[in-house]
Parts: C-alpha cells; sequence; structure tokens
C-alpha cells in the first residue's frame, strides 16, 4: 500500500489512538496513581524505567514505564542479573501488562500507537534487513501480532515477520480486533511468561554477532536517557 493510499487508514488509525489513550489515562488515572504509589514503596525511586528505543522511521524515542526489578547490586556495585532482581511484585506487574501502562501518554503525544509492532532497542535498528525495516513505517504500539502470538517464544526472525505482516496490512479493522484479543488475554492471562528482559538474546540481524562479544547485561532501570544511545539527553527532549 502506497503512502498516500494509507493516509486515510493513517489518519483513522491516529483518532483510535487519540481518543483510546485519553479515555484511558481518564479511566485508570486511580490504578496509576496508585501503582505509582505502590512501585515506590516496593522498589524504591525512581518509580519509572526509562530507555530509548526506536520508533516510526528508526527515530528515538523515550518510553516510560513502571519499573519492575530492584536495584540490587553485587559486591563490586554492578547490577544482578534481571532474573535476580525481579521480584513478585515484578512479576505481578507484568503478568497482567500493569508496567506498560504509563505509555499511554506516549501513545497520545504520537509517539506511539495503540497497535503496532513492539518498540525495541535503537541498537537494533541498522541491524533490519529490507524486510524487517518494514516495521520501522508504522508507529511502534502497545500491543500488536508479536505481542498477542507470545513474543517471549517466538525467535527474532518470526518476531520481526509479524512486524512487518502487520506494517504490509495496516487497517483500523485489525487494530481494534487486536485491541480486542489483547484486553481478552490481559483479563484471562492467556499466553502471559514473564521473564527477564536480558534473558532474551541479542539481536544481530544483518551485522552478525561480533567475534567474542560477551552476552549483553540487563538495562539498568535507573540508566540514563541516552544510555546505550549515543544521543544527548538534551536532544530527546
Amino acid at each position: 500500500m502506497s503512502r498516500n493510499a494509507r493516509w486515510p487508514t493513517m489518519a483513522a488509525k491516529r483518532l483510535v489512538d487519540i481518543a483510546g489513550s485519553l479515555f484511558g489515562i481518564i479511566l485508570l488515572s486511580p490504578l496509576l496513581l496508585t501503582l505509582a504509589v505502590l512501585v515506590r514503596r516496593h522498589l524504591g525511586s525512581p518509580i519509572f524505567f526509562r530507555q530509548v528505543r526506536g520508533g516510526k522511521d528508526g527515530r528515538p524515542f523515550r518510553v516510560w514505564k513502571f519499573r519492575t526489578m530492584t536495584d540490587a547490586r553485587d559486591s563490586s556495585g554492578r547490577l544482578l542479573p534481571d532474573r535476580e532482581r525481579l521480584g513478585r511484585f515484578g512479576i505481578f506487574l507484568r503478568s497482567y501488562s500493569l508496567d506498560e501502562l504509563p505509555n499511554l501518554i506516549s501513545v497520545l503525544t504520537g509517539e506511539m500507537s495503540l497497535v503496532g509492532p513492539r518498540p525495541l532497542i535503537l541498537r537494533y535498528v541498522p541491524r533490519y534487513n529490507e524486510r524487517q525495516r518494514l516495521r520501522l513505517t508504522v508507529k511502534p504500539g502497545l500491543t500488536g501480532l508479536a505481542q498477542l502470538a507470545g513474543r517471549n517464544c517466538l525467535d527474532w526472525d518470526a518476531r520481526l515477520e509479524l512486524d512487518a505482516v502487520y506494517a504490509e496490512r495496516v487497517s483500523l479493522f485489525l487494530d481494534l480486533r487486536l485491541i480486542l484479543m489483547t484486553l481478552g488475554k490481559v483479563i484471562a492471562r492467556e499466553g502471559v511468561i514473564v521473564s527477564a528482559g536480558s534473558d532474551m538474546e541479542e539481536f544481530w540481524g544483518i551485522l552478525g554477532k561480533p567475534p567474542g562479544v560477551a552476552p549483553s547485561g540487563g538495562a539498568d532501570e535507573d540508566e540514563s536517557l541516552a544510555m546505550h544511545t549515543g544521543i544527548p539527553a538534551k536532544q530527546m527532549r
């Protein structure tokens, strides 16, 4: 579908994003406030996990999520592996996708959409092949084909292929269908697999894994916004 041909679809999609995110923020504001207090109590400050991700056309933007891990460190002051910092409270937040709720603000401001490919780490952008880059033609979303298929159960090729399929077939009807499916899965907790992010293998794509590269550690939930990007923080505002 050409850019001109799908303009009406993208305009309608944006209207749904504005209405849906605004309604969600208002309706869930008591829950958001309660979760903020609970995160502060159980995990300390800051209450948000902040990280730069690759958005539409590969442009960097910030994701804001409730923290799910502690800042526990070893005797050398290094963060413990993610799996050791993810406690029962964090598992609870992830099980119901409650940690993702602050991103409703990103949907409202237009950096994300309710439906779209999951925003991935910015350093992955130059590693996509031509087909995988189709995911960059649409805004990243809170839910999508790959998310509903069980992203933690899929390898990178399968996940990114589903993102490409969505970008090719994007429509308002498909978005509404995926939103309803997401609500059903969250309520039923169907297909929920909670794991620490660093347990997933690094995506190397067309660049290939450099020889002698050690496995990546987990992202520090208190890291600066520009970490891993090479982009000054002031440019992310």
